[in-house]
């Protein structure tokens, strides 16, 4: 399989029986999983949605954004709980402009689910942490 660093962005191929095996990253050393959401920008965004093989469960979000701000932490719940299955990510579209306009992003918080470049899923709207996770099992 092959996975983006979350702090480098290199592209890392490994096994998928060493998923779990706290991989590491064969440029910076360091954890190919870290449990958290990364953000996400043009320059990184497509090692992360296109070239990796592992799902990318992105939450566009903007700062002034209540329902966004009281989801944060629900997502972050998510990450610690659904890596090595999905990686996730999250998008400012205040700062990434050009990636909110890509992906016509009209609503926030929006959360959609890449793998390989694709969407294969869509949401409007911040979840409770039940429906999140019912939303993610039918995309696993």
């Amino acid at each position: 399989m092959i996975i983006a660093c979350p702090h480098c962005d290199t592209l890392n191929r490994v096994p998928d029986e060493r998923l779990t095996q706290q991989p590491t990253c064969g440029k910076c050393k360091l954890s190919v999983f870290t449990a958290a959401p990364i953000e996400l920008t043009s320059a990184n965004f497509a090692n992360h949605a296109n070239k990796s093989d592992l799902p990318l469960v992105v939450d566009f979000w903007a700062s002034w954004c209540g329902p966004c701000k009281s989801f944060a932490p629900v997502f972050s719940a998510a990450a610690k709980t659904w890596e090595p299955q999905f990686r996730f990510g999250k998008i400012n579209t205040e700062e990434q402009q050009a990636l909110a306009a890509q992906f016509n992003i009209r609503s926030i918080p929006t959360l959609m689910i890449f793998k390989q470049g694709k969407i294969l899923a869509q949401q409007a709207g911040a979840l409770p942490q039940s429906a999140l996770n019912l939303w993610l099992k039918s995309h696993s």
